[in-house]
């Protein structure tokens, strides 16, 4: 690849650093920006983590911070180091302890912070810019709200609009149609549906709409099959199209669901701008 081509990607991605002014100045050879660049897209903290503080611009998702199997101390070191580097961070699975920690680091640093019951951001009060996309988020039941809360947060911060739907399963399954019709007239570019026990739902939203469904099954069944096990292996084996992502796993669903709703964006635009 052409050398100044690769200038224009890596623009695309990267802040503009030291690195590439140096690199389109032909001050270092291609090698050398390339060896530059890997070194600096991570921050070491320490002997317990390597932050990557460039996800967000290599591929358009942010990093967060995975906080149930972390002590308080190592949440609030590695929040500080986003928040150093790009002013907000995510942070999913806090126990009450550990949101507690990071309410005081915000309160210290006069810091914004919003959470869920899953997932919670902190940051310097800049907002998020909007991207056009348009998520919709879908509970079966209220027990399932903590996962799609995550899946909403993590939309959000990826800059889409979310229109969300809770307690809609299939139980009552008069509860789904008006609410679905209103997702709809929003016109959402895909759907999160979060469901444990049977995990049914998903299969049947994927099989009334024309936008891409991702299914969560979440861990709030019990018995044969609980855990989420009845729901996970319910929605791979379902008969309408529909992508399926591990138990609980609300950061990817939000995370897939908005990357689908940026690229539906970025179309719409180019068209508008065409015409």
């Amino acid at each position: 690849m052409h050398k100044n081509n690769l200038y224009a990607d890596l623009l695309k991605y990267m802040d503009l650093s030291d690195t590439l002014k140096k690199l389109k100045n032909n001050e270092i050879t291609l090698e050398e920006a390339e060896k530059q660049l890997r070194i600096t897209n991570f921050e070491t903290l320490s002997d317990i983590a390597k932050v990557d503080t460039h996800r967000a611009k290599r591929t358009g998702i942010p990093e967060a911070i995975i906080a149930d199997c972390k002590t308080c101390d190592e949440v609030v070191s590695i929040a500080q180091v986003h928040l150093k580097n790009e002013g907000r961070v995510i942070v999913t699975r806090a126990s009450d302890e550990k949101y507690l920690a990071l309410e005081s680091l915000a309160k210290e640093m006069k810091l914004l912070i919003r959470s869920s019951r899953r997932a919670g951001v902190i940051s310097i009060g800049e907002p998020v810019d909007k991207t056009g996309g348009r998520v919709g988020i879908v509970s079966a039941g209220t027990a399932d709200i903590p996962v799609a809360e995550e899946a909403r947060i993590i939309a959000e911060e990826m800059g889409c609009s979310v229109t969300a739907i809770y307690d809609v399963g299939v139980a009552g399954i008069h509860r789904l149609f008006p609410e679905l019709t209103r997702l709809i007239v929003t016109g959402v570019d895909a759907i999160v549906v979060a469901a444990g026990r049977e995990g049914t739902l998903p299969a049947i939203v994927s099989g009334l709409v024309d936008v891409p469904v991702i299914g969560v099954p979440v861990s709030t069944g019990y018995g044969a099959g609980g855990e989420g096990k009845a729901a996970l292996l319910s929605m791979l084996q379902s008969c309408s199209v529909l992508t399926v992502v591990n138990i609980d796993a609300g950061f990817v669903a939000g995370a897939f669901a908005a990357r689908i709703a940026n690229l539906a964006a970025k179309n719409r635009n180019k068209i508008e701008k065409s015409a």
